[in-house]
């Protein structure tokens, strides 16, 4: 087994939403059941369009009073826009919180530990070093993931055994598990949650309320209209850039997302490939050899 790693997510950021009507607000917004939501309970989900494409994905945790949303750093404006267009005269605030915390994620080797006191299910959290340390609510072999305040010792993370590793460490990490990383991997405006696995990934709830977005991801599930899907390939040659067309006896399968060393993500055409593949006709993406799952 893999020593254990943490790795600051310097690309991460938080956005927290505040105020007596949070809850509601939140939980008539974004994929996921927002009452599962405690001190002791994190969970995964997805800000989408009206029309049930993806606009964002995060972690929502509850810290004090608020709730913090683990989001891509890069966008946390974007998200904030949006939530702030759905506030109206909801008792609610909004806040980029990202120079108040940092995320952390802590990986290999802690699979059916209980380090920190954590109890074994995903996403149960608790309080550790002035934020919050969850397992990652997308599924066990994530590992574990925190949000702290910027300026907690981390010490206590190597004193816990887990050596300081760096972001290539987690992206092999990720993409060894087939995790999207945000807008890198889903198409924003364009992607749903079914193409993207967010069922497999414990990130939309079915029986909750209403919600944006919500008529087309349960029509997608309940009719089974999944035609693509992202999926972990890989490759044999080069890394193609992001948005590398992927192709089979001339036609257009699929598209790479993001990647590292032999492996990565890509969105694939489930019948074409399908078809291809009963053609015998390799897959590749600018030159280099691209092997799908046995079941994308």
């Amino acid at each position: 087994m893999s020593k254990p790693l943490h790795v600051i997510l310097e690309e991460r950021g938080v956005v927290s939403v505040g105020g007596p009507e949070a809850g509601p607000f939140l939980q008539g917004l974004i994929s996921n059941d927002i009452e599962r939501v405690t001190a002791e309970r994190a969970v995964y989900a997805a800000l989408l369009t009206p029309q049930g494409k993806f606009l964002h994905d995060f972690f929502v945790l509850r810290h004090g009073d608020d709730y913090l949303l683990d989001c891509e750093g890069p966008r946390t404006g974007d998200l904030g826009r949006r939530l702030m267009a759905y506030r109206l005269r909801a008792d609610v605030t909004l806040a980029d919180a990202t120079e108040d915390y940092r995320v952390v994620a802590l990986f290999d080797g802690v699979d059916g530990e209980a380090p920190f006191g954590l109890p074994p299910d995903e996403g149960d959290a608790v309080p550790c070093a002035g934020g919050i340390l969850m397992r990652d609510p997308r599924g066990a072999a994530l590992g574990l993931r925190a949000v702290l305040p910027r300026d907690a010792d981390l010490a206590f993370l190597a004193q816990a055994g887990f050596a300081p590793g760096d972001a290539a460490d987690y992206e092999r990490h990720r993409l060894a598990r087939g995790a999207p990383d945000g807008s890198r991997d889903m198409e924003v405006g364009r992607a749903t949650l079914m193409e993207c696995g967010f069922e497999a990934l414990n990130g939309v709830d079915f029986e909750k309320g209403c919600y944006v977005g919500q008529e087309l991801t349960a029509r997608t599930k309940h009719r089974g209209l999944v035609r693509r899907r992202l999926a972990p390939v890989t490759l044999e040659g080069p890394l193609p850039p992001a948005g590398t067309p992927i192709t089979a006896g001339g036609k257009e399968v699929g598209e790479i997302r993001s990647g590292l060393d032999g492996t990565a993500l890509a969105v694939l055409r489930l019948e074409r490939v399908a078809d291809a593949a009963e053609a015998g006709e390799p897959l590749s993406a600018g030159g280099t050899r691209v092997i799908p799952p046995a079941s994308p």
